[in-house]
């Protein structure tokens, strides 16, 4: 009897895998999606940035009922728990990421035809910010420890950019080159960027906490 319920557990494990990887991957898929929409002015990836949120909603919620099960319905052992926690604490970041992304793309209208969008490192850091997404969840799916601590420090170019960027607009200001509403719109798009970027980071100290048992935030 015992096996057979451990034997029912590890099924819904690799299925709560499954699922968080699916999850991931429509991550990547929006944060790509809306870098593609606010670099190259490509308006047929707003729809699908928008589609691919909403999805990201549905799968959170499926994965907290998923989690929820394993808990009441089973007898997790401490590595177990690990990895259910960890998983509730991904999927939260994860949705945020994908209302972020959401939120770029719904703002990518109003600066496609800024000339300033060239002249700042928003690409850069967009770029920078993709890396962190994928990598995170990478780390997940390879159960690696080494790249989840590499996108926590990788969220320090991140930050960089985002400073850089900040000082990149003061200019703009001061040289009457844009209009307020265009700098404010492009300041909120970077943060937003920064934003992803730390949401990417927290997925990698809980891929750290569920191979470890013990948190990044620990050694500091």
């Amino acid at each position: 009897m015992v096996v057979k319920m451990r034997s029912k557990f590890d099924e819904q494990l690799n299925s709560l895998n499954n699922e968080l990887i699916k999850m991931g991957a429509l991550c990547e898929e929006a944060i790509s999606g809306v870098t593609k929409l606010l670099i190259d002015s490509d308006h047929t990836l707003k729809e699908s940035v928008l589609e691919a949120d909403k999805e990201i909603d549905r799968k959170e919620r499926d994965i907290e009922t998923l989690c929820m099960r394993l808990l009441l319905h089973q007898q997790p052992v401490a590595s177990d728990l690990r990895t259910v926690s960890s998983a509730l604490k991904m999927i939260s970041d994860m949705e945020r990421i994908g209302d972020q992304a959401s939120d770029i793309a719904e703002m990518a209208d109003y600066v496609n035809c800024s000339g300033l969008r060239s002249e700042i490192h928003i690409a850069d850091m967009a770029r920078a910010t993709i890396k962190m997404v994928t990598d995170s969840i990478d780390s997940f799916v390879k159960k690696d420890v080494d790249m989840a601590h590499s996108v926590i420090k990788h969220d320090q170019i991140v930050d960089d950019l985002f400073d850089k960027i900040k000082g990149e607009l003061i200019r703009a200001i001061e040289q009457k080159s844009a209009n307020a509403e265009e700098l404010c719109d492009l300041l909120m798009i970077a943060k937003y960027f920064e934003r992803i970027g730390d949401h990417a980071e927290n997925i990698a100290e809980w891929v750290i906490y569920s191979i470890t048992g013990r948190h990044a935030k620990d050694n500091n």
